[in-house]
């Protein structure tokens, strides 16, 4: 008995369609190449016109995709049809990379309520985003919202004392040396309860859709 799949294909190849793309792992390459311009699935649907469900399932191997899909792909990523086929990268991260932040040489990131300082700015495609943040904030009035971001988020004071707001939990107190590891999709605000303004060293993961 022929399976559906087997018939997808054979109606590819009698329509001059053929089954170029499965061999070549499409649906890698094509994350590959999000990913390279740090497109989300929903960035990619805008471009090409393609439902981020399909988007999805072809960059899991769920669905191979038609000529017509492959050209809306082409014509919406502004790339040839080569660079759609070409054999994706091994997984591997680049060895030996570094980058030195000196003191005072982050890039300065202030809001109403923290001053951030990025650090590692320079060093492009990572996987953590790490900062050091002085916690002007003394009240929770003093944020119109719940801060949240998708990923999670590690951080330790390094100077004074804070609260840290959530919606799930009650007020947490810490000080110098104490560190968190949380869900920062769960929204959360820092305010400084130290006679001097807090310190704080975070590093954050993006959602792994973004990753």
């Amino acid at each position: 008995m022929t399976s559906p799949t087997d018939q997808d294909a054979a109606l590819r190849i009698a329509s001059g369609r053929k089954p170029f793309v499965e061999p070549l792992r499409l649906g890698e390459r094509l994350k590959e190449l999000r990913l390279a311009q740090r497109w989300t699935l929903e960035d990619v649907s805008q471009r090409t016109g393609l439902a981020r469900s399909t988007l999805s399932k072809i960059e899991n191997d769920q669905i191979s995709p038609t000529f017509m899909v492959v050209q809306k792909l082409i014509n919406g990523l502004n790339i040839d049809l080569p660079q759609l086929l070409r054999q994706p990268r091994q997984q591997q991260r680049p060895s030996g990379r570094r980058d030195i932040t000196r003191k005072g040489d982050g890039r300065s990131h202030p809001t109403p309520t923290y001053e951030h300082e990025l650090l590692s700015w320079q060093l492009a495609q990572k996987r953590m985003i790490p900062f050091k943040t002085i916690v002007r904030a003394r009240h929770i009035e003093d944020f119109a919202d719940w801060v949240r971001h998708g990923g999670e988020e590690f951080l330790m004071v390094l100077e004074g004392a804070i609260l840290l707001y959530s919606e799930c939990y009650e007020p947490l107190h810490l000080e110098a040396g104490d560190s968190l590891y949380f869900d920062s999709d769960m929204g959360h605000a820092k305010v400084s309860v130290s006679e001097e303004d807090a310190v704080v060293l975070s590093v954050c993961t993006p959602r792994e859709e973004d990753d």
